[in-house]
């Protein structure tokens, strides 16, 4: 990773916070959390892949529409969070295979 692609990627999150700042303050506290709780658990591509935007677009959406939070994702955000990550490889997968002992050759 050189010097430009910090810059860059420094200047996309900079810009997705100006965007968060400007939701509902029901939406922040929400997306705060959500964010919180992905970086713990969530996918390994979350730093650089679409997830979060995609929060913040569905969450502008709904918004522009009138709706609270709790409308859109439910009183659970973890089961959000979780439904949102279902089929991805999460640290906590990488970490349980790493602890977790190969099968010997009879026990296949």
């Amino acid at each position: 990773m050189g010097i430009q692609d910090i810059i860059e990627g420094k200047k996309q999150w900079r810009a997705h916070t100006a965007r968060v700042k400007a939701l509902p303050p029901d939406y922040r506290i929400v997306y705060a959390e959500m964010r919180k709780y992905l970086f713990k658990v969530g996918p390994i591509s979350l730093p650089d892949g679409p997830l979060l935007p995609g929060i913040v677009d569905f969450f502008e959406e709904g918004a522009a529409a009138g709706k609270g939070v709790v409308e859109l994702i439910g009183t659970d955000v973890a089961a959000f969070c979780d439904d949102l990550v279902k089929d991805s490889p999460t640290y906590a997968d990488v970490y349980q295979a790493s602890i977790s002992p190969e099968p010997g050759p009879d026990e296949k």
